[in-house]
Order: structure tokens, then sequence, then C-alpha cells
């Protein structure tokens, strides 16, 4: 079995979605929000550690509204590591 997508959803109008093609090294993370309704895509690197981390930072202060503790932050990470080498 193999994840293909994951719909996230912040407080009021803040979305993401995160998807990995069967090819790609990538994970590519879509965020929409009230400013950016056509959204803004990230690639993330699936075997970069660093990257992971960042990337779940980023979407855990944009859904959420607010720089998060460790805990918030790895709820971001573990979605993200579904789709990581």
């Amino acid at each position: 079995m193999r994840t293909t997508r994951v719909d996230l959803e912040g407080r009021p109008g803040h979305y993401a979605t995160i998807t990995r093609p069967a090819t790609s090294e990538f994970i590519v993370v879509t965020i929409l929000t009230p400013r950016r309704p056509d959204g803004r895509t990230h690639h993330v690197q699936a075997d970069c550690e660093d990257d992971l981390r960042s990337m779940a930072e980023c979407l855990q202060q944009t859904l959420d509204g607010l720089r998060g503790t460790h805990s918030m932050i790895h709820e971001y990470h573990r979605e993200l590591q579904r789709f990581a080498d």
C-alpha cells in the first residue's frame, strides 16, 4: 500500500495538500490561503530530513497561524514522513 495524497486543514481558509508522484524524488506540498487562493507549491527533497523539518515548520505556522511548539510541528512532520524515502 502507498499513500498518494494527504489533505490538511488548519484555521479557516488555510489548507495544504501533500503528494508524491511515484517516480519523483520530491514531495510536493501545495499551501492554499486566503492571500494565495491558487496556492503556493513547494518541492521538498524526499530523502532530506532538514527539508522535511523545515517544511513541517512552515506548514504548522501557516496553517495554525502561530509559531508552534515541538510537538505541534511534529504532527506535520509525521504527515510528511509518509512520503519520505
